[in-house]
């Protein structure tokens, strides 16, 4: 797996190429060949000028081998044991005695990047596609392999923790070189090894800053006056961040950096091991590895899109209906990855501040500037007959493009019916800010066809959206869930619960935003609206008693939300930053102090919403697949991301589906039958079936 390779100046280049994969990665084969590459190294040292590590991939090392800790069944005791075998390599490496430099032909995160670390220089390629980091917090675990000593010693316990370490930053190659984890960069491939042996050649005494006499820590040590001042405002800063949701591993990563940081550094490699083992395994962790890696892999490549169908050529231009919030997102999002954008709005002034963003976007107020656009996204007012007097115009002056509803809740297969060919008609829900959301909805009608999803589904991925495809509902599987949650926090404040105590829970259940807030910035309205919408349509869902406090809020008091300052919340003109209206308690009755029912059952009521509401929605074939659903619900609604995503949290629960269903049960008794579990959902638990499956 690493090729080594001795140049006539005593430089060797040490050349990772798996021939089992597309991409290098950290597995058990990796770090046998690095550590035996380390042993011919140190066996030929006299003779060495230096060593130049480097990939035959179009990547450096993008992480550890995950697929191989699975199909390991995770033992915890055979990956502490490799980690510790790879620190040992990359410690001796380092303290060959010779300039070691990493060249860094494209991405290297996580382990990858724990390489590049273990060397004395780094250069990178600047290449638009390359990043750099150790993501591992995102996957629910810390850098094991040296990543938190290293970082800590090269940049300080504050700026590792803050610019890599807690949030898993996947840095650009320029951040890379701001943040000071690369040195330098160089314009192509072919520059690397050169420049490689320029710095070797020029730093024949190179050494870790760490291994130098005289050594002081950027920003001082826990002990020093300096930061030992700062560091009691560590873990509370972190618990604000996280706002009381449970997260080992960011909480395990500050003990490790400031420990480490306190003690020599190869303690502080131990000490790193230990807080590593410590996460693996657990049931977050594997929940947050799972959704993070193993899904969201799938969906990016293409895993629910129509596999008979090849790929589609890149767009080059798409036409976009509507300049508003989500119009102009999505012309900025087109723009961005190199397609034209033509930009329509009945009011052209508005078209043109749009079109202000981007130098690809073109502004029009005529629809029939959209002809020979391949793809037409509508992004217009959620109205039907708006919607399909539009459809119907496009259909004549752009028959053949691939037509899409960036709708959130519209069904597809009445949407379509106003479409020249129905066939070629697909529901595209971006959300918004379209600008950070990275999730994209595709809604399937009666009538799209596989071509026309799989068009979509590589439109998507060309502009760096990662695709859920789900069949066609009212509300779909993003909005249907969603409105679960909100419903739940409502009627919690119907049963005289007190607003911020409502709020409290869903930020300590996990979720980013809680449910009064959100749906004040979505505003009141709205889901009355297609509450209203789906009556008309003969849709009756069972009265929940959170539509109560909807319609009071609307009704009585006047209150539909943010853009109307003033819904759940006040939002004073001064700026001087949103709070609860007083008014909830006189008007809902709440009681101050302790809660009526118990804490737990407050951030559970709004996590099993939503999950027996994607189980239904897997059930009745609205989903597609579990990994949709997951990613779907972390990316799309702010569902906990601890919890692996909707579904995970189903089968990742205590006692796995059997136990959810015992606390579904729990939760119907005490607070309603909606809580009450499906028959599917208790059939399989009665056969050890856990949700996955289904998918």
């Amino acid at each position: 797996m690493i090729s080594i390779e001795r140049r006539s100046d005593g430089i060797a280049v040490l050349t990772i190429d798996d021939p089992t994969q597309s991409a290098n990665a950290i597995s058990t084969a990796f770090v046998r060949s690095l550590a035996s590459a380390v042993d011919q190294l140190a066996a030929e040292r006299e003779s060495l000028t230096g060593v130049i590590v480097t990939s035959a991939k179009d990547s450096f090392v993008v992480g550890m081998d995950l697929k191989e800790f699975a199909a390991g069944g995770g033992d915890r005791l055979a990956v502490v044991a490799l980690a510790t075998t790879l620190k040992d390599a990359f410690r001796r490496l380092e303290t060959l005695g010779r300039p070691v430099v990493a060249a860094l032909n494209g991405t290297a995160l996580g382990g990858g990047f724990e390489v590049a670390l273990a060397c004395h220089h780094r250069i990178a390629v600047d290449r638009p596609d390359a990043r750099f980091g150790l993501p591992e917090v995102t996957l629910g675990l810390l850098p094991g392999g040296g990543g938190v000593a290293r970082t800590v010693r090269l940049l300080g316990v504050q700026e590792a923790l803050l610019n890599v370490l807690l949030q898993g930053q996947r840095m650009r190659p320029a951040k890379a070189v701001e943040v000071g984890v690369v040195d330098e960069l160089v314009g192509s491939p072919d520059e690397l090894v050169p420049r490689a042996v320029e710095w070797i050649l020029a730093n024949p005494q190179a050494a870790q800053p760490w291994d130098r006499p005289g050594y002081r820590m950027p920003g001082g040590r826990p002990t020093d006056r300096a930061l030992a001042t700062m560091l009691p405002a560590f873990p509370a800063n972190l618990r604000k961040q996280l706002k009381g949701a449970h997260y080992p591993a960011p909480h395990h990563i500050m003990c490790a950096a400031v420990e480490g940081a306190a003690v020599d550094f190869d303690t502080a490699l131990r000490i790193e091991g230990r807080w590593f083992a410590d996460l693996l395994g657990t049931p977050i962790q594997r929940n947050m590895t799972q959704a993070f890696f193993f899904d969201l892999q799938y969906l990016n490549k293409g895993g629910s899109r129509p596999a008979s169908v090849p790929a589609s050529p890149p767009v080059a231009r798409v036409g976009v209906v509507g300049a508003g919030m989500m119009g102009a997102g999505i012309a900025r999002a087109c723009a961005r990855r190199g397609i034209d954008v033509m930009l329509m709005d009945v009011n052209p002034q508005t078209a043109a501040r749009a079109a202000e963003a981007h130098e690809r976007i073109s502004a029009t107020g005529d629809l029939a500037d959209l002809a020979g656009c391949e793809v037409i996204i509508e992004a217009v007012f959620e109205d039907q007959a708006l919607k399909h007097e539009t459809y119907r115009r496009l259909g004549e002056i752009a028959p053949k493009a691939l037509l899409a509803s960036n709708t959130s809740s519209l069904p597809i297969t009445g949407l379509a019916r106003a479409a020249v060919d129905p066939e070629r008609f697909i529901g595209l829900h971006f959300f918004s800010p379209v600008d950070k959301m990275a999730l994209v909805e595709i809604i399937r009608g009666a009538a799209t066809s596989d071509e026309t999803l799989a068009r979509a589904y590589d439109l998507v991925r060309q502009i760096g959206k990662t695709p859920i495809v789900v069949n066609d509902s009212r509300g779909f599987f993003t909005s249907r869930v969603f409105g679960t949650y909100v419903l739940e926090g409502l009627a919690m404040l119907a049963e005289g619960i007190p607003a911020a105590s409502i709020e409290q829970a869903a930020l300590q259940a996990g979720y980013p935003v809680g449910p009064l807030a959100v749906i004040d910035e979505v505003t009141l309205t709205l889901p009355r609206k297609l509450r209203d919408e789906a009556r008309k349509a003969g849709v009756q869902a069972p009265p929940h008693p959170g539509e109560v406090v909807l319609d009071r809020m609307v009704e009585e008091f006047g209150r539909t939300g943010k853009a109307a300052g003033a819904g759940f919340y006040d939002y004073p003109a001064d700026g001087s930053g949103k709070r609860l209206w007083p008014g909830l308690a006189t008007a809902f009755n709440t009681k101050p102090g302790e809660p009526a029912i118990p804490f737990t059952d407050m951030k559970e009521r709004m996590l099993f919403a939503e999950a027996l509401e994607s189980v239904k929605c897997l059930d009745e074939g609205v989903l597609t697949g579990v990994p949709d659903g997951n990613i779907g619900s972390i990316f799309g609604i702010g569902f906990p991301a601890w919890t692996g995503g909707v579904l995970q949290f189903v089968d990742g629960y205590p006692g796995g589906v059997a136990g959810f269903v015992a606390r579904a049960r729990e939760l119907a008794a005490r607070y309603g039958e909606r809580f009450e579990p499906s028959a599917e959902l208790v059939a399989r638990a009665e056969r050890g079936e856990p949700v996955r499956r289904a998918g």
